[in-house]
């Protein structure tokens, strides 16, 4: 049924989380994964000179986070034998750059972790998983 997942990961521990959900489905239907990392400069944008790092160190640190996060799925796909694709997507805001690879590998399912906030913090840091599952036209699996 998911032959072809893609999973978004930002290297967290929710994240994490979803990588063993997409994994274990991939091996059920005999599947493939694709994971997608958003390096997306615009919230570095928006603090301007707030930021100490300045827009290359935001980029450098963005860039060390998803070589981890690939390093450890390369480690799930050897383990598991399920290929994967790492995907590491620049200059596009969060949801468009999942919902781009999405289409591009023509994936059956997105999963996506979920920090689980809620209240004040759900609507000030937003929410990158509930916008996917809103916008998307393709079946999506949230895992907390």
């Amino acid at each position: 049924m998911f032959k072809h997942i893609l999973l978004a990961t930002d290297g967290s521990a929710s994240a994490e989380h979803a990588a063993q959900k997409a994994f274990q489905l991939a091996r059920i239907h005999g599947g493939q994964i694709t994971a997608a990392f958003v390096v997306d400069p615009y919230p570095y944008v928006g603090l301007g000179s707030l930021n100490p790092l300045g827009l290359d160190g935001y980029r450098a640190a963005a860039h060390e986070a998803a070589g981890k996060a690939f390093s450890h799925l390369n480690e799930l796909s050897q383990a598991s034998g399920i290929p994967l694709d790492a995907r590491l997507v620049e200059e596009s805001h969060v949801v468009q750059g999942i919902l781009a690879v999405a289409d591009e590998v023509a994936a059956d399912l997105i999963v996506v972790g979920s920090h689980g906030r809620s209240g004040l913090k759900r609507l000030l840091a937003g929410s990158v998983t509930t916008e996917v599952a809103g916008i998307s036209t393709r079946p999506v699996l949230v895992v907390r």
